[in-house]
């Protein structure tokens, strides 16, 4: 096996690890490696599922699909990324959709009501 793509996990407390992984492992595979061996230090930090573990790479969500290769990280390198559990990821361009109704767009959606 040649190099892998070292992570540096941060929590939002602020604690770090780092893990080794390949450019086939995806945010979801991640997520139940980490879960799997959870670190000793982040024992108060310890959720229930892995499911709810969540990567944060550029201020961007990764969807649990998507890939370190994917993503183009430099092997033999190290990438920060944090990790926050969340049950659900945000629906993509939710923000926009919110500005563009706040902008003074004048019907509404037939699934939920403007704030006008």
């Amino acid at each position: 096996m040649g190099k892998g793509i070292n992570l540096r996990l941060i929590l939002v407390t602020g604690k770090t690890k780092e893990y080794l992984f390949s450019t086939n492992d995806s945010a979801a595979d991640i997520a139940q490696h980490v879960f799997d061996n959870w670190p000793d230090e982040w024992s108060e930090e310890a959720v229930t599922k892995a499911e709810i573990l969540r990567l944060i790479y550029q201020g961007r969500f990764l969807h649990g699909n998507v890939t370190l290769g994917a993503l183009g990280l430099p092997l033999g390198k190290t990438t920060v990324m944090h990790l926050v559990p969340r049950e659900n990821l945000p629906e993509p361009n939710s923000h926009d959709q919110q500005q563009k109704s706040k902008n003074g767009s004048r019907r509404c959606c037939s699934t939920s009501c403007c704030i006008l």
